[in-house]
């Protein structure tokens, strides 16, 4: 009884889960999600089968709290088919037994059609499409499986989603190309009609020279540059016509004004949702599907015993171990440390964020401009 009641503690509250796994109709040039199918041998092509979906659900929806948030992405998730969402779809309302299921796609919009649309419309998705802005910025490493860019259809399937109602959100990786034109980025997004905005930096470490960066990577005084433009735009909107919605910038918000903040990498630790590739294999983050942070399998164990298992725990306490610098830090308790994979990109960070710098100069410049926002939110001038 004693177990059962310490398991229990903490309810699933977000689950990542890969149908597809590491499979994907683009070859991205920065993709680092790839290189996992080595992990999963038996197979060429990674579908999840039904049996496997069945229990992911089961399980979700047993260990979940009153809410569960459930996203679906890969590699490329769609490449499931549509017949697979409308079955998940299904037993998420077979299992609920009153409990709220919100489902988000992460997609690279190739398959997508109006099917796909009235589906995600009727089901209500939240759909996050990968757009790195205008044609010559996303086609600069979006390609297909032939070297041809992306652009074109990536951009048409936005219009054909919010024509139907979807909510869509922007997810935009910014590399060492793209973040040179944030202001470019930024108003390209806002003529497709999209306000709801997410910036992914990208780093990773060289293969060739693991003491190093690769090159696509954004480096860290250029995002910093990237992240103070954007957030001129965003602050100058907020409360008007054309307001715009930038997950790192209110998520940062929510430390201003004492509230946890909805995105990992700005929490004290982390582990707070589990991966579901689709084999059943469950790991403990998206950015660590390796054998180190496998935490077992839904078709041998429970999906509420691995999120509360030592070895989940110590994963994400690890966030919080940071080097001394960091800790004198005075925008630590903004930061956090940053998400645990960019300290690992780059040996000569020394343990810190490869974005500290990034950061650093994002604080300095907006804080007197968010501490003044908090405080007439907190007055009650502003909803």
């Amino acid at each position: 009884m004693k177990r059962n009641k310490l398991f229990q503690k903490k309810p699933l509250s977000s689950l990542l889960i890969k149908p597809a796994g590491p499979d994907c109709s683009l070859a991205c040039g920065y993709c680092f999600y790839g290189s996992r199918a080595a992990l999963f041998p038996e197979t060429r092509i990674h579908r999840m089968n039904p049996e496997i979906l069945e229990e992911t659900i089961r399980q979700a929806l047993e260990g979940a709290g009153e809410v569960i948030n459930i996203g679906w992405q890969g590699g490329e998730p769609t490449l499931a088919g549509l017949d697979f969402f409308r079955k998940a779809v299904d037993l998420e309302a077979r299992y609920a037994s009153g409990k709220t299921v919100l489902n988000g796609l992460q997609t690279n919009g190739l398959v997508l059609d109006r099917e796909w649309a009235l589906f995600l419309k009727e089901s209500g998705f939240l759909v996050g499409l990968s757009l790195d802005g205008p044609e010559h910025v996303h086609d600069r490493y979006r390609k297909d499986a032939a070297g041809r860019g992306t652009w074109a259809e990536a951009a048409g399937k936005v219009r054909l989603l919010l024509d139907e109602g979807v909510a869509v959100n922007a997810l935009t990786v910014v590399n060492d190309y793209s973040v040179r034109f944030a202001r470019e980025i930024y108003e390209f997004h806002r003529s497709l009609g999209l306000r709801h905005m997410q910036f992914i930096p990208c780093v990773e470490t060289d293969p060739a020279d693991r003491g190093r960066a690769a090159p696509y990577s954004a480096p860290a005084e250029e995002f910093g540059a990237f992240l103070m433009t954007v957030f001129d735009r965003w602050f100058s909107a907020l409360g008007t016509a054309e307001q715009t919605y930038v997950r790192f910038f209110d998520s940062l918000f929510f430390s201003y004004v004492d509230a946890e903040p909805p995105e990992c990498s700005l929490l004290q630790t982390c582990g707070d949702y589990l991966v579901v590739e689709h084999n059943g294999d469950v790991f403990s983050c998206d950015f660590f599907v390796e054998e180190e942070w496998k935490l077992g399998n839904v078709r041998t164990g429970r999906l509420v015993h691995m999120q509360n298992s030592a070895r989940q725990r110590t994963f994400g306490a690890r966030k919080a171990i940071l080097p001394p610098e960091c800790r004198a830090c005075r925008w630590v308790r903004r930061c956090r440390g940053g998400c645990p994979k960019d300290r690992l990109r780059d040996p000569r960070d020394g343990g810190r964020d490869h974005f500290c710098r990034s950061y650093r100069m994002l604080f300095e410049y907006a804080d007197k401009r968010l501490k003044k926002l908090a405080g007439d939110w907190k007055q009650g001038a502003i909803p």
